[in-house]
């Protein structure tokens, strides 16, 4: 099989990941797998140091350009699939037409309703497989007025990770300055309205009227960074509140953590959590979307209502008042992973789909 993948985005965020992952699961089962990605993004510098070949497409104009890229491409070589892993690849995939060549795959890993504008439409028309990265993506894909048949769910997958040492933990808490018997809670993700990052300023400042020393770590960084820094001052939490912006090597933020935090509202699934679960950090999240598919509650993790500070801040101190609660709902998230959410078991179901639209 030989699988050309279109991913336009210029950051490095979960979809990108997953697109890495996927390439490199392809090649590893002995399949032809290629990217199509923006010129000197993080996805193309990833992508060619593992040894995938790209076509790199300069910015300036990037939609359009990338369409001509992929013109040319399927026009030449024989693709067995096309596969957009986002919204502004599947646009340059159909204004290449390359559904006319080669089955059109696109990922949704979102949880917005598709567009029912004529464009939209038109280009979700074109795909043979719309791929929802879990039950509630694709419960909302089918609200938007797309044909059930059209659809298949592919849950997500992550590479599960060594469990950091005892010295790679000190030299992480180290790094953000945070002593070892302080409690440090940790969210990993862009700072957007979406994805709540305020609600853990709230519940950390009604948390550290029982864990005083308790802070909390951002790993990320987006629109909402100053309001979010105006927030912790004017609740009087500056201090513990570590804005560590992006961080290349994230595995050192996972280390450093006590508990991991998704206060997200609209998550279709979350590579953040799969790995915080993965590297067995008991954790918390809001009871809505991917979320809720991920943990098994009061298990693999606790769940809460959406923008309840009470109930994030009661969940947080159930887990930092139980070492056995932290440690059981920790390690039950890391087999809860390793069993369902693995990137090898990502990369099987993606071949099934891939086979069921080339039958």
């Amino acid at each position: 099989m030989k699988v050309l993948l279109v991913d336009l985005e210029t950051e490095w965020r979960g979809g990108q990941n997953q697109a890495l992952l996927l390439l490199k699961g392809l090649q590893a089962r002995g399949h032809a797998a290629e990217l199509v990605a923006p010129l000197a993004g993080e996805l193309q510098k990833r992508a060619c140091a593992a040894g995938i070949p790209v076509h790199a497409v300069a910015r300036h104009f990037l939609r359009a350009r990338a369409a001509a890229e992929i013109s040319r491409l399927t026009k030449t070589q024989n693709y067995s699939i096309v596969h957009a892993n986002e919204p502004h690849a599947l646009t340059a995939a159909w204004l290449a037409r390359a559904h006319r060549r080669a089955p059109l795959l696109v990922s949704r890993r979102v949880g917005y309703p598709i567009s029912r504008n004529w464009f939209a439409r038109l280009r979700y028309d074109a795909a043979a497989r719309i791929v929802a990265i879990s039950r509630w993506s694709a419960e909302r894909v089918i609200r938007s007025g797309i044909a059930e048949s059209k659809l298949a769910i592919v849950y997500e997958g992550i590479e599960i990770p060594a469990r950091p040492s005892g010295e790679q933990r000190a030299q992480a808490r180290a790094r953000w300055r945070v002593p070892a018997d302080a409690p440090l809670l940790g969210c990993v993700g862009v700072l957007s309205p979406d994805k709540g990052q305020e609600w853990l300023i709230r519940a950390l400042a009604e948390l550290r009227k029982k864990f005083p020393s308790a802070k909390l770590l951002l790993a990320g960084d987006g629109p909402c960074r100053q309001r979010l820094q105006r927030l912790a001052q004017e609740v009087g939490i500056a201090d513990a509140v570590i804005f560590a912006g992006f961080i290349s090597d994230v595995e050192n933020a996972y280390a450093a953590l006590d508990v991991f935090l998704l206060p997200s509202f609209f998550e279709a699934l979350s590579n953040a959590l799969m790995s915080a679960m993965a590297y067995a950090i008991p954790s918390v999240a809001f009871k809505v979307g991917g979320p809720a598919e991920i943990i098994e509650d009061s298990k693999s993790g606790l769940l809460v209502e959406p923008g309840n500070v009470e109930a994030l801040r009661s969940a947080i101190s159930k887990i930092l008042d139980d070492a056995a609660l932290a440690s059981s709902v920790g390690e039950n998230g890391r087999r809860r992973i390793e069993q369902d959410f693995t990137a090898a078991k990502m990369v099987g179901e993606m071949l099934r789909v891939y086979e069921e639209c080339l039958a």
